[in-house]
């Protein structure tokens, strides 16, 4: 006899509630389709579209070149592929460079099946990470 668990997609709460219960997460990087399906089936909980698709890709030698426009069409592509895995976004360079930019670029993700941005920084991204989440964009 098998028992089947019911497949359904993470929410933010339950996240928080996760990292609240110190269970360990799995997260992985995709950037098609196929990639999203196998994580997904194999219970990967989020699937991150990282800017180093630039690299792994794009064969570029860094990340500074990716645009949002890549990340959004990635995003959309990897989007179709999950079930139930929570779906993160990075912001390129410099697509949060102030807050209203980064907010522009957060909603295009959004818009293409992202459930979280990501950007990287310290201290200084405080006020872009502030602006963000006062307006609902999960971050």
């Amino acid at each position: 006899m098998s028992t089947q668990t019911e497949i359904r997609k993470w929410t933010l709460p339950e996240l928080g509630q996760a990292k609240r219960d110190g269970r360990r997460l799995v997260m992985l990087t995709a950037y098609d389709y196929g990639f999203a399906r196998v994580a997904d089936a194999n219970g990967v909980d989020l699937v991150l579209i990282g800017d180093s698709l630039g690299m792994v890709v794009q064969g570029r030698s860094s990340t500074l070149p990716v645009s949002v426009a890549d990340i959004v069409y990635h995003t959309g592509v990897v989007a179709r592929g999950l079930s139930r895995a929570m779906l993160v976004s990075d912001l390129p360079f410099q697509s949060d460079a102030t807050p209203e930019r980064a907010l522009e670029a957060s909603v295009a993700l959004l818009q293409a099946g992202a459930e979280m941005v990501k950007l990287e920084g310290a201290g200084h991204k405080l006020e872009v990470i502030r602006f963000l989440a006062e307006r609902d964009i999960p971050v």
